[in-house]
């Protein structure tokens, strides 16, 4: 019974070891992203206009307004970047109160890959996305 103990035992501590590093490797990420982000916005400002930014309901059901501008990451609008360098995931429950008070957004954690786990084709890769918006962006002007 003890050596069954001591087996569960060591599954619990090897499962924590690894939580830890997943947790690790993705702040990691989100540290690496929320960086290219901040360069980019930095000289997005300057060359490419920025929008008002608008949330979408889930399933399309309609859209509201925040205070936030900057420039939409997906061809979809699912995603932005304020003309601070924040990301915003520009989708949410929207009732008739935030359809037509708007909708005040807190920042995420931004991805280094956007949309992933999505239907095939759905994703891009966050260096690609900012290079689709503004080409050429990390080159002197």
């Amino acid at each position: 019974m003890s050596e069954e103990r001591d087996w569960a035992e060591q599954r619990r501590e090897a499962a924590a070891v690894h939580a830890d590093m997943l947790e690790q490797r993705r702040r990691a990420e989100h540290e690496r992203a929320a960086r290219l982000l901040r360069e980019f916005a930095a000289v997005a400002r300057d060359r490419l206009p920025a929008e008002p930014l608008r949330v979408r309901g889930y399933g399309g059901r309609g859209e509201a307004r925040t205070a936030l501008t900057g420039w939409y990451l997906r061809t979809d609008r699912s995603a932005g970047l304020s003309t601070e360098g924040d990301f915003y995931v520009l989708t949410a429950p929207l009732g008739l109160r935030e359809r037509v008070r708007g909708v005040d957004l807190r920042p995420a954690p931004a991805p280094m890959v956007l949309g992933a786990g999505g239907r095939d084709g759905e994703s891009i890769d966050l260096p690609d996305a900012l290079e689709r918006l503004l080409p050429g962006w990390r080159e002197p002007a």
